[in-house]
């Protein structure tokens, strides 16, 4: 059953039953009263189109050819782990691109590294390549005439997903809409000529490339060269057909003028250029994949049988049927199936209770459970962490690993996997390695709100290389990278946490949650009280 449709997004008295009171129910009708009802336009007529099949003539379809000759099959992999190449590797499949572009974002930020990545479509837009852009509306406000310029290219076409209505101020709409509108397209992937594709946790921006930002994420990509590609444009044509998806043309009254377009264009032009002299545009040069393409050196990792890639369909934000086919149902079998030993890569972490049965029938079978998430001063969601926070006694208990990570860690330039440039590091990488012969990479965190709320896509690899790579990554950085959680016995037959780890280059430990304040931990346990663990 749906909850709501599309157009126009306008809230039902009803669906405040049981919230939080005659006041809230009063001021929400006020505003419903002054600001009316949030429109959108009719989508009906939306043109329809898909992925381009693989071309044997392109060079990308030549090369993976020669690369797959013993099974056409498999696929090739690449793990890309440092900012800077994971930049450089969109950047060279841009401009390989020969016949076609599909780029589907929950983000696309108007800053550096995004402005950088509209000029690698534009670029392979003027040699005549067909690019379509997808990006959730989340991060699109105030951007409609900038993106209805690249829209006006004619080899380029951009949709919103989910779009927010233009007559009502966002704020009102997502406090209204909550549980509606609050609920996005989280997909992020990049596919070129349906042979190579970039899934992975990263959206488009400064903080997720190794460029300054306040916060740098530790995040992790794979580029998958072969059939897989093919999968991934195939979900990407779901969304980009669906009901959702809306033109850009349709939220501009009056579309750009040749000369908006000429100056718009001249002035990124302008902006590109000035990128040139900067610090980390020539970095960008110099990463280690740059490097190793200079040198033809990259090589990929193939990966046994064919290429496996999930996906939510985008109808699950239309329903919230707890029996609808969701992406998650996919990969319990994989975890399930887990006989020695899952690793978890999760930067928003909430097992909930049938996370918490699972990981007590692994931990009964003897199969050992290691989650690497984020600590309160590490995340840049305080919410999440609460809703983290009540199941940690009971995982320790269990006998799963908990580390989360040390916000504090500074990793130096020669550093293979991630680099920083500020202070604080955040986990953002979504990833788990069962009996280090199979990992999933996507954009799913093991929270409610990915396996619930939002839509999502990953990829299974079945490799020994990629998963012992990453399985050693946290045998040989974990100690440095985070503070590992033990549970103390207290004098009153209760018990507590305390956390180990690196501080200085000494080891510590804290009887409280490292580099975190009284009022910090405080409104956490606030938090934890709400019941909004559905959202979260």
């Amino acid at each position: 059953m749906r909850l709501f449709k599309v157009n126009p997004r306008c809230v039902s008295l009803a669906a405040l039953k049981g919230m939080t009171g005659q006041l809230l129910l009063s001021v929400i009708v006020v505003l419903l009263l002054l600001s009316g009802c949030a429109k959108l336009p009719d989508n009906s007529g939306r043109s329809t189109s898909f992925a381009i099949e693989p071309d044997e003539t392109t060079k990308i379809h030549r090369e993976a050819t020669e690369f797959l000759e013993s099974n056409p099959d498999e696929n090739g992999y690449l793990l890309l782990g440092n900012g800077l190449d994971a930049f450089v590797a969109r950047a060279v499949l841009a401009n390989l691109a020969e016949k076609s572009i599909e780029a589907q974002y929950y983000l696309l930020h108007d800053d550096t590294v995004g402005r950088l990545f509209v000029d690698q479509l534009l670029k392979a837009a003027d040699r005549g390549v067909r690019v379509r852009l997808l990006v959730d509306d989340m991060d699109m406000e105030g951007r409609d005439l900038g993106s209805a310029v690249l829209d006006a290219h004619p080899n380029i076409e951009v949709r919103l997903f989910n779009p927010l209505g233009r007559n009502t101020g966002r704020l009102f709409q997502f406090v209204t809409g909550f549980g509606t509108l609050t609920r996005r397209s989280h997909n992020k992937s990049f596919t070129v000529d349906s042979m190579a594709t970039i899934v992975g946790g990263r959206n488009i921006g400064n903080e997720y490339f190794a460029a300054e930002s306040d916060t740098a994420f530790l995040d992790l990509d794979v580029l998958a060269v072969g059939p897989a590609a093919r999968l991934v444009a195939g979900s990407f044509d779901l969304y980009w057909n669906h009901e959702l998806s809306y033109p850009i043309s349709m939220f501009v009254e009056t579309p750009p003028t040749a000369g908006q377009m000429k100056e718009k264009r001249a002035a990124f032009k302008e902006y590109i250029e000035q990128q040139k002299d900067t610090v980390y545009y020539q970095e960008l040069t110099e990463s280690n994949l740059a490097r190793s393409l200079k040198g033809y050196r990259v090589e990929l990792v193939k990966g046994k049988g064919k290429g496996e890639v999930f996906w939510d369909h985008p109808d699950k934000l239309l329903s919230y049927d707890e029996g609808a086919d969701k992406m998650i149902s996919d990969l319990k079998p994989y975890l399930e199936g887990t006989k020695k030993e899952l690793l978890i890569f999760s930067p928003y972490f909430i097992p909930g209770s049938g996370g918490l049965d699972a990981f007590r029938k692994l931990r009964d079978r003897g199969v050992r459970v290691l989650v690497f998430t984020n600590s309160l001063s590490s995340t840049d969601v305080s919410v999440v962490h609460a809703g983290y926070a009540k199941y940690r006694h009971e995982l320790l208990k269990m006998g799963v690993e908990l580390y989360e990570l040390n916000r504090d860690f500074s990793g130096d330039e020669s550093n293979k996997h991630w680099k920083f440039y500020q202070s604080k590091a955040s986990l953002h990488a979504k990833c788990f390695v069962i009996d280090r012969s199979l990992a999933f990479i996507g954009s799913l965190n093991l929270d409610p709100r990915s396996v619930i709320q939002n839509t999502e896509i990953g990829m299974i690899i079945k490799s020994e290389v990629i998963a012992g790579r990453l399985a050693s990554f946290l045998d040989d950085e974990i100690g440095t990278l985070a503070f590992k959680l033990e549970l103390k016995p207290g004098y009153d037959g209760t018990s507590f946490i305390v956390w180990h780890g690196l501080v200085d280059g000494q080891q510590r430990t804290f009887m409280a949650e490292p580099y975190t304040s009284f009022w910090q931990r405080f409104m956490v346990g606030i938090m934890r009280l709400l019941p909004i663990e559905s959202q979260i």
